[in-house]
């Protein structure tokens, strides 16, 4: 089985046909498959929507979180999920061919633990603004002089085989934007096989953080991390 983890902070106008398209895409590709909303800290409606749509919809499960936390979101998804293999997308950026395809190189005899969707691999297509592309490429380099990264990217959809990154996510110490990177620098550094495939990208709305905020809170977040990464080596 595969498990969705799709976390959602206020996003009452969009969740149901997001969770509606995912369950409806991923049945009609035979897909065996759960749909884990995890609610974290939203001030409208988001929540109610989500126990609704778990009463209604075989295979949707719900978990929320008291405060709005991207990472903490993710990993209580993982946590909570049932499936062989669990596939992280938002409410606003899903691609049920990717969650097909890479369902199907985890599950195979010789296949990685980890594939991330690449914003940045050969053959991708990233259509977001040239700012936020120009932030990408910087982090990613950041990662890679600095923590030995092997993949061109940490962020946005992945896919894993849970009974190999469950001892990874139950160590993963940081949240918000650095669950992500930690999670797969993690995985590198246990000997788990990373690969990644291409994957195309458009902005469906504005950010709602502010990029240069966003951006010194993940420089002070990656300077902890590189801390704490030390330390579990010592």
């Amino acid at each position: 089985m595969i498990s969705v983890v799709m976390p959602a902070f206020n996003e009452a106008e969009f969740l149901e046909p997001a969770v509606r398209e995912v369950v409806d895409g991923l049945a009609a590709r035979g897909q065996d498959a759960e749909v884990l909303v995890v609610e974290n800290g939203s001030t409208d409606t988001t929540a109610d929507i989500a126990r609704g749509l778990a009463d209604r919809m075989p295979g949707v499960r719900t978990v929320s979180l008291p405060d709005p936390d991207y990472g903490a979101a993710l990993r209580a998804g993982f946590l909570a999920a049932r499936g062989e293999v669990v596939a992280n997308v938002d409410v606003d950026y899903y691609d049920l061919d990717f969650v097909q395809t890479t369902a199907g190189m985890l599950t195979a005899e010789g296949g990685p633990d980890v594939v991330v969707g690449s914003k940045r691999a050969a053959g991708a297509d990233d259509q977001r603004t040239l700012l936020r592309r120009l932030i990408t490429s910087v982090f990613a380099l950041v990662l890679r002089r600095g923590f030995g990264l092997r993949v061109s990217d940490t962020h946005g959809m992945k896919a894993m085989r849970r009974e190999a990154l469950l001892p990874v996510v139950e160590r993963c110490r940081f949240g918000t934007d650095l669950f992500d990177t930690e999670l797969v620098l993690r995985a590198e550094r246990a000997g788990l096989d990373v690969t990644e495939v291409p994957v195309s990208v458009r902005e469906s709305r504005p950010s709602r953080t502010s990029i240069v905020r966003r951006a010194v809170r993940t420089v002070r977040g990656l300077v902890a991390l590189r801390l704490a990464l030390r330390s579990d080596r010592s």
